[in-house]
């Protein structure tokens, strides 16, 4: 089965923290492209712009995923249940959808809209368009996420999903860090102030939760009480594109570093808490 996503980093983990990068795909399929009624360009504005970069010069030998296939293919931050009947013939009627507040905005499953284009696509897409994609490459990126820590639980006693992300600026002073952790149902309250504290350090303003506490990501592979934790972690564009954020910038090298100590810590974090199992 060919893999909408690439995979680097050893087996069996080296350490506890997996790398997940999901939304700065760049590859859109032909007959995506047929669907749109607006410019291709218009779903840039759907990614995650150039944070595999920041990710790939972080990473030393941990596991990662990044997904290959643009955001408006379909997004693996969203359960398959978001499904938006708008835009998705498959969906239920819209009386009875998961109506999350993405969904509502028009950035379910298969996202809708973008912020300054407007709704993306010509036609709906079948029902049967939506379950190949879903089963396609949805569901092989969330099951490779999921052996990749019970991998890493199983030789190191606790694993740590680190989900990366990119955001628009907030605000002129607004926070450029923002970790999320579902309100701390998907990982001990330790990681996110391991990661905050990396920040701070740096002289990066960072907030948790929100405006963004975690997706579909952290949300399903989150379970503390199998010693599976996740947290995601967004970072503003200005921190690592240039001036147009559109292209890497001199402040990458910067930002990968950060996000080195940010792995560093979780992961000097997890073995701390492992240790005592390990003693039994």
């Amino acid at each position: 089965m060919r893999r909408s996503f690439d995979e680097w980093g050893s087996m069996p983990p080296a350490g506890p923290v997996v790398l997940s990068v999901s939304h700065a795909g760049t590859d859109y399929p032909a007959e995506l492209r047929a669907a749109l009624r607006v410019p291709s360009a218009a779903l840039q504005g759907l990614e995650d712009r150039r944070v595999d970069a920041v990710a790939h010069a972080a990473r030393g030998d941990e596991p990662m995923l990044v997904q290959r296939l643009g955001r408006a293919w379909i997004d693996l931050n969203r359960s398959e249940r978001e499904r938006d009947p708008r835009v998705d013939e498959g969906a239920p009627p819209l009386r009875r959808p998961i109506l999350s507040a993405k969904l509502r905005s028009g950035l379910g499953l298969v996202p809708r809209r973008v912020t300054g284009a407007g709704d993306l696509w010509a036609r709906r897409f079948t029902a049967a368009e939506v379950e190949a994609r879903i089963v396609a490459d949805h569901r092989p990126y969330h099951d490779r996420l999921e052996a990749l820590l019970l991998a890493a639980r199983a030789r190191h006693g606790v694993a740590v999903l680190l989900d990366l992300h990119s955001m628009p600026p907030l605000a002129e002073d607004g926070p450029q860090v923002v970790i999320g952790d579902r309100f701390g149902r998907t990982a001990a309250g330790r990681f996110a102030r391991a990661l905050e504290a990396e920040a701070r350090a740096a002289g990066i303003g960072v907030t948790r939760n929100t405006p963004y506490a975690g997706g579909f990501i952290v949300e399903r592979q989150g379970a503390p009480e199998r010693s599976i934790h996740a947290v995601q972690v967004e970072l503003d564009r200005r921190l690592y594109l240039d001036a147009t954020l559109d292209e890497p910038g001199a402040g990458l090298a910067a930002t990968a570093a950060l996000v080195r100590r940010m792995i560093d810590a979780l992961a000097t974090e997890a073995l701390a808490m492992a240790l005592p199992h390990a003693a039994e």
